[in-house]
């Protein structure tokens, strides 16, 4: 029988910055990768799978940058069966506080025949053979057995106990393709804890993905039947309907501890903060009436809700707004406010901003107070995001002039500006305004593409609110998303519709009206 890990703490394994990133049109930059690692640090994760450094160049730096910053977080690399993938992740990380890898190989019956074209006895040896060689370089070794919920649970047996003979000490159940269900998933743990033979503590790791919109709920359940690590990503973002949301979990434990009797060590005050970076930088809206972290989680609507979290707010909300880092009250700021009280804010919001970037985010602030009758948080989170994302940016809109005529085609002049302080400008028609800004924008890079989605909303509540544009295309076989905020909704679209091209990887080859 296993000696599970005994102890009330759930661990959390981020995995945002790899299976998160999988998500398409998503692709963080290295920047933001190192911005993500170091807010997940502050949220309180255990572990942080930062990347598969085998597959390219770019993931291998990142991991290996992330390594070397944070001090306090386990990291680790994803790595298939392979030497070279486990060589890979051995050099991305050895210079961490605490280095780990994953190595994971497929079990099920239609991996195995369609994709691995390898027998069970192959896959039970590749697993020694692989999980030995990646013990020689890591004290703690993660296995995990892709598409665990389509394995015959008597062959999953087998690989997860070759795995601990071999010397993993973490074993993870990944549910792939989302395809199992709580009462089920529960009783793979169970099986596993009653049937793995070891002398060692073994930590048993939870992986779900949400095809069936289940992957909290079996997450839960895995907790229920002795799973001591949960694996997710913020916001659920991750391939296909996405992934554990590990903000839910983390929040059903605490809400429910009188059930679950487990904690973690999340610093809930984080929570929103990391769910709207995280938003930010993929490029992908938070639904509003998603849990925890929506615009409308602590919103009451109706007359009889309203009436009871006016006497008490523990008649309608299970946890306070307060709880994850979202004020109930705002303090507001407008044209009359000072650089004293602007930097106040930034303070209690959690920025640790430098006084170069305060004074460029003041002045930025101060254009946005001219428009509004009052600032609210979420004008400041957006405004320092939003300016982190343009300061970062290889090419900027810095200038646009639309022609609008009614019952006729529209016109658009767009000038962009790239990292040199190089300019190029086009022009373009169209039967909107939109049309027309975006026609002009593909020929200032010089390329055809296909708008997937195009959405705004609004920063706050209002007239004066400052619009939010999501847009996701697709060039040159990439899809990629962007995101632009401005109080001028045109001005947000060419800023998203920018985004997306440098995200997707396009560059402005041809210079259109050059300066200096």
């Amino acid at each position: 029988m296993t000696i599970s890990a005994s102890t009330d703490h759930i661990q959390i394994l981020d995995t945002t910055l790899r299976d998160g990133e999988q998500t398409p049109g998503v692709s963080f930059s290295f920047d933001e990768r190192i911005k993500i690692a170091q807010q997940l640090e502050r949220w309180g994760v255990d572990v942080i799978e930062a990347g598969f450094p085998a597959s390219s160049p770019g993931s291998f730096e990142s991991v290996k940058a992330i390594s070397q910053i944070l001090t306090q977080t386990a990291v680790s690399g994803l790595a298939r069966c392979v030497k070279k993938d486990i060589d890979a992740v051995y050099e991305a990380t050895k210079h961490a506080a605490m280095p780990r890898i994953h190595v994971f190989v497929a079990t099920s019956p239609i991996h195995l025949e369609a994709k691995l074209k390898l027998t069970q006895e192959e896959v039970l040896a590749t697993i020694h053979e692989h999980v030995t060689y990646a013990r020689n370089y890591f004290d703690i070794v993660q296995f995990s057995p892709e598409d665990a919920t389509r394995t015959e649970l008597d062959f999953l047996v087998k690989c997860v106990q070759t795995a601990v003979d071999a010397g993993a000490s973490v074993i993870n159940i990944p549910d792939t393709v989302g395809f199992t269900y709580p009462s089920e998933y529960g009783n793979i743990f169970r099986v596993l804890q009653e049937s793995i033979n070891t002398d060692r503590e073994i930590v048993y790791s939870a992986h779900c993905h949400d095809d069936l919109g289940l992957a909290v709920a079996n997450s839960m359940a895995a907790i229920e039947n002795g799973a001591n690590r949960i694996e997710g990503t913020i916001n659920g973002i991750g391939e296909r309907a996405g992934n554990t949301a590990l903000e839910e979990v983390v929040l059903g434990l605490h809400v429910r501890q009188d059930h679950y009797k487990r904690t973690s060590r999340i610093k809930l005050k984080e929570t929103k903060q990391t769910s709207d970076l995280i938003s930010r930088y993929a490029g992908l809206r938070v639904p509003k009436n998603k849990a925890i972290v929506g615009q409308n989680a602590f919103s009451h609507e109706s007359g009889i809700h309203q009436d009871g979290v006016l006497k008490n707010p523990e008649t309608y909300e299970i946890m306070t707004p307060q709880l994850v880092g979202v004020k109930s009250t705002e303090l507001p700021l407008g044209k009359l406010s000072g650089k004293h009280a602007f930097k106040d804010k930034l303070k209690n919001l959690g920025y640790d901003i430098s006084p170069d970037e305060q004074a460029i985010l003041f002045k930025q602030f101060k254009s946005i107070a001219d428009k509004k009758k009052s600032i609210t948080d979420r004008d400041i989170h957006a405004l320092i995001l939003g300016s982190e994302h343009e300061l970062n940016a290889p090419y900027q809109v810095e200038q646009l002039q639309v022609q609008f005529v009614s019952n006729g085609l529209q016109s658009a002049v767009v000038l962009i500006k790239d990292k040199d302080g190089h300019t190029y400008k086009d022009s373009s028609i169209g039967s909107g305004s939109i049309v027309a800004i975006y026609n002009a924008v593909d020929r200032i890079f010089n390329q055809t593409t296909e708008l997937l989605d195009y959405s705004i909303d609004a920063v706050t509540e209002g007239t004066d609110s400052q619009a939010e544009v999501h847009v996701h295309l697709k060039v040159n076989h990439t899809e990629a998303t962007g995101v632009g905020i401005d109080h001028d909704i045109l001005l947000a679209s060419a800023k998203a519709y920018v985004e997306a091209h440098a995200k997707a990887g396009v560059e402005i080859n041809e210079q259109k009206g050059v300066s200096s």
